[in-house]
């Protein structure tokens, strides 16, 4: 039996598979300051069901071995499922480019630690 939605994520990723069927899923845990996200660590992840819930991608990020207070999530594609060299490849060009640019994250789908939603916004300088 599926475990109900608790928190946003599971609505988004519900959501998401309603809408895509079978997708990969790419995502950087990050640490959230009072002025920056700092990316920690990336992976992706096959999702061929909407089952998955927000406790079960904590204790996936368990494994990480990081202090994280964040996870942005991206499809891999708008093909679905990706190869897992593909979507190595495409995860390496999206970190590369995150640790260039911090607003990419509003591209994402944003989670705090409890799985809602956040939103980043551009610091204006005083």
């Amino acid at each position: 039996m599926t475990a109900p939605a608790e928190t946003d994520f599971d609505d988004w990723l519900i959501e998401t598979f309603a809408e895509a069927g079978s997708f990969t899923m790419l995502f950087v845990l990050v640490r959230i300051t009072e002025r920056t996200v700092e990316p920690l660590r990336s992976a992706w992840l096959h999702v061929v069901g909407d089952e998955t819930r927000w406790p079960d991608m904590v204790a996936l990020f368990a494994g990480a071995g990081v202090d994280w207070s964040g996870a942005v999530f991206y499809r891999a594609g708008r093909e679905g499922l990706v190869e897992d060299g593909e979507a190595r490849a495409r995860l390496a060009a999206l970190t590369r480019k995150l640790h260039e640019d911090r607003s990419l994250i509003r591209e994402g789908e944003f989670f705090n630690a409890e799985g809602l939603r956040l939103q980043i916004e551009e610091m204006k300088p005083h």
